[in-house]
């Protein structure tokens, strides 16, 4: 069975909102091996939704639809399914007594017109009622095809599918298993990383699919596969991820979700040991992402934002002679910077960062987009230098990211030394 994902609504279309839905839809599908094949974002027009609706039934089994189900006179995807299934909407008695049970509870007593025509639905379709809004969701089997139609508020329509629409399609439709692994690489360009991994990605399971999926910073690699036994399926995925890992361990960082970030507080943390930053190049992004994890402060101590060379030599004592002549953006002046914070902090592991971020300021010597980077840790400090592109805030989240990424391998590298 093969599915189709609609999402309506003008507030997608002129970029108001993000459309997380289909995402979400696509991968709790997967789960319950099902395969979303198309994806459509259209207006909350009659004439789009129909179009879309005979396309979609044409190519796939299970069309679902998110949106245009509230209250108001732009909400008409009710009507239209009507239209499109020759019904007529009527209304609905669980429903407006599910309704008005939600307005009571919210100290609402009296329910106005449109409240109550949120319980007028086609009289064909199945309910399925919204456990924590008003609008419910309808189930339609046409002619072996089924439509799917829930509201368009995230937190609704997976409470819908959470509850009911998944245990209904598991039962009714699963085919087999579908299995993803992502591993999470960083500071490598997809070009790169696919000739490294050229040998590897030829001698693959032939049942397994990899994609390269690149992004700001990193490239995501996603393995999948599908088939009947589960435990061998995993066994299969794990042994391909076990082989990748051992050819490029140093720009893996996770899998899944993972975070560089809550990667190093995790160790960190397991370690008891502290961090500072000075920040020239970076200006505070850095200390941003180290503490967008809960409970950072356990392990961060603070930053020293040093964007002005004054700043470096009075707060920082880095050298006037250093900065004279080795130049700001230098292995010398980022060591400094980052062995004066450790100290001034009194902590076991202190960043640096200093650069071009661009679009302008850099000379033949230093180009936009040179970065100098720091590591003072309990066995002394290292410095790298990389060369990223003319955009500035690209340059500055690439920046942060590698140098948290260096970071995260030598805390690895340290506990190997401890034990």
């Amino acid at each position: 069975m093969v599915v189709s994902v609609v999402t309506i609504g003008d507030e997608i279309l002129i970029g108001q909102i993000v459309d997380t839905n289909s995402a979400w839809i696509a991968q709790r599908l997967n789960e319950v091996g099902l395969q979303v094949n198309e994806i459509y974002s259209i207006p909350d027009t009659e004439t789009a939704i129909l179009r879309t609706l005979k396309r979609a039934a044409k190519l796939t089994d299970i069309i679902i639809l998110t949106g245009g189900l509230g209250p108001t006179n732009d909400d008409i995807t009710k009507k239209t399914l009507a239209t499109f299934f020759n019904d007529t909407l009527q209304r609905n008695d669980e429903v407006l007594t599910h309704i008005k049970l939600l307005f009571e509870k919210k100290g609402i007593k009296k329910l106005n017109k449109l409240n109550e025509q949120q319980a007028d639905l086609p009289s064909k379709c199945k309910v399925l009622l919204n456990p924590i809004g008003t609008a419910p969701g309808m189930l339609f089997n046409n002619c072996g095809k089924y439509f799917l139609s829930m509201p368009g508020v995230p937190s609704e329509m997976k409470a819908i599918m959470n509850s009911q629409v998944l245990p209904l399609f598991q039962s009714k439709f699963a085919a087999g298993v579908f299995l993803h692994k992502t591993i999470l690489t960083h500071g490598v360009p997809e070009s790169v990383l696919a000739e490294l991994l050229e040998n590897w990605e030829s001698s693959l399971h032939p049942q397994v699919k990899l994609a390269y999926l690149p992004s700001e910073s990193r490239v995501r690699l996603r393995l999948s596969i599908k088939g009947e036994n589960k435990d061998r399926l995993h066994e299969i995925i794990d042994h391909e991820t076990q082989k990748l890992k051992a050819i490029i361990p140093e720009y893996i960082f996770g899998e899944e979700n993972d975070r560089i970030e809550q990667r190093v507080g995790d160790l960190l943390f397991s370690k008891k040991a502290t961090l500072a930053t000075a920040e020239s190049f970076t200006s505070g992004y850095l200390s941003h992402l180290i503490t967008s994890v809960p409970g950072s402060s356990s392990y961060y101590r603070g930053s020293i934002i040093a964007y002005n060379n004054e700043v470096k030599e009075t707060i920082l004592n880095v050298s006037p002679n250093s900065i004279k002549n080795h130049g700001v953006v230098s292995e010398q002046v980022v060591k400094e910077m980052a062995l004066s914070v450790k100290k001034i902090m009194g902590v076991d592991y202190a960043l640096s960062t200093s650069g071009i971020a661009g679009p302008s300021g850099g000379t033949n010597e230093v180009p936009v987009g040179t970065i100098w980077t720091a590591i003072a840790g309990p066995y002394g400090v290292n410095a790298k230098k990389y060369n990223f592109g003319t955009e500035r805030s690209w340059n500055v989240k690439r920046g942060a990211n590698v140098i948290l990424l260096n970071l995260l391998h030598q805390l690895e590298s340290d506990h190997k030394k401890i034990k």
